[in-house]
């Protein structure tokens, strides 16, 4: 029974060995190597060295491991934002970047990390703000500052007005505004509806520039340019549009005539070339020039005396006259409307954007007479006074209410329950 036993153990040792050793042969053999994988960013980040997003091309842009689709984006972002990119935070909102991604490149990007308070409102993405609109316009009256306001951006802007007056100073139809290639077609298809244009182009239109392009058959003669009306530039070969410009040009920003031959040079609509066409046969009087110099010295010599001046009668023109600025001169004027009337001069120096040193050296010259301000009781003062008047507009439906049961002044103020600074200022139109 013992030596059974014995070799039943012996059996299971020879059975545990065999199995041993043929674990440690199968687990000792040389395994197959693992192919190496690369990744795209590996590659391109190891080599990679600092970098100005703002000028990288397509190219540029794959080499970094962005997929077509992923750099067309970028770029199209990048007009969005205004054209250039200003800070490392701007740039990683573009979706097509990934955190990973963008951790990786962060450390080359020449950006600072965040913009500036006030790039930051320059360069917003107008694509998302999207173009506003609130009313029928005439484009061939907005300046750079409107269209930025519509939600265009700088170069945009500028590009739009670039183009008008390549067409002579007027979009002229719809239809011409519709091939400014900065106005995409969802964009036209908001704005059209608003524009004071007509539809279609006239078939007599002819593209100034393009018309500069083949010399016309014109016979020139000797001329005065401050002589000439509509009719007389348009024998030249301008527009009527053109020529309504020309004379605009030299009646107001001019004030009636041109002074030298670099005067008319500078009106817009004469290109370079039809200027020296032109050169040989411009001819300005001597005494037109001595006649607008007399003028000129007769209104220098007519200078007011503003200690005879009252001011609440004082004009936009001898404000500028004294030396205010026109937002000085245009508040003051604007203020004074809505009150109706100055009643001390004290109020005049809270006129909002003034110059308040030059302000203060007026109104201890010039006089103020109120004889001719309106002033009215509480209990009689128009609806219309009291909604329009700034001292009272915010108390105004009060005012209208108390007065039907109390129709006494001394029980409307007690009612009103004002700050005293307030109903001070108020009293100065109570009579």
């Amino acid at each position: 029974m013992m030596r059974k036993n014995y070799y039943r153990k012996l059996a299971l040792m020879v059975t545990l060995l065999t199995v041993l050793l043929a674990y440690q042969k199968y687990t000792s053999r040389e395994k197959e190597p693992f192919p190496e994988v690369t990744f795209i960013k590996d590659s391109s980040i190891r080599d990679l060295s600092d970098f100005d997003p703002n000028i990288l091309d397509k190219e540029q842009w794959l080499k970094l491991g962005f997929s077509e689709k992923q750099t067309a984006t970028i770029l199209k972002y990048k007009d969005m934002v205004g054209g250039k990119f200003t800070s490392k935070e701007q740039l990683k909102k573009c979706y097509a970047i990934s955190e990973e991604k963008f951790s990786e490149l962060a450390s080359f990007i020449l950006l600072p990390e965040a913009a500036e308070k006030g790039d930051s409102k320059r360069f917003t993405p107008y694509g998302k703000k999207g173009i506003m609109i609130s009313a029928k316009f005439n484009p061939d009256r907005f300046s750079v500052h409107d269209w930025l306001k519509m939600g265009f951006s700088e170069k945009q802007a500028e590009a739009i007005i670039k183009y008008r007056n390549y067409l002579g100073g007027s979009f002229i139809s719809k239809e011409k505004f519709k091939e400014c290639f900065i106005i995409s077609p969802e964009n036209y298809s908001k704005i059209a509806p608003y524009l004071l244009l007509p539809e279609n182009t006239p078939e007599n239109f002819r593209n100034f520039a393009k018309d500069n392009t083949v010399k016309s058959r014109i016979q020139y003669h000797i001329f005065d340019p401050n002589q000439l009306d509509l009719e007389g530039w348009k024998t030249l070969g301008f527009s009527e549009k053109q020529a309504i410009i020309i004379l605009n040009y030299r009646d107001r920003n001019l004030r009636g005539s041109f002074k030298s031959l670099e005067d008319l040079q500078k009106c817009f609509v004469i290109s370079a070339e039809k200027f020296q066409e032109m050169k040989p046969y411009i001819k300005i009087q001597e005494k037109q020039q001595e006649k607008q110099q007399e003028k000129q010295q007769e209104k220098q010599q007519e200078k007011t005396d503003f200690s005879k001046t009252n001011l609440n009668t004082i004009t936009f023109k001898q404000l500028i006259e004294f030396g205010l600025d026109e937002r000085s001169a245009g508040s003051i004027i604007g203020f004074r409307k809505k009150l109706g009337g100055f009643m001390n001069k004290q109020q005049i120096l809270t006129t909002y954007n003034i110059d308040q040193d030059l302000v203060q050296k007026l109104i201890s010259i010039a006089p103020l007479n109120i004889s001719n301000v309106p002033r009215y009781s509480l209990v009689d003062a128009p609806e219309e006074w009291l909604k329009n008047h700034p001292y009272f507009k915010y108390s105004a439906d009060k005012i209208i209410f108390y007065r039907i049961s109390n129709p006494d002044d001394k029980k409307i103020w007690k009612l009103l329950k004002l700050k005293p600074e307030y109903e001070e200022r108020m009293k100065l139109y109570v009579k």
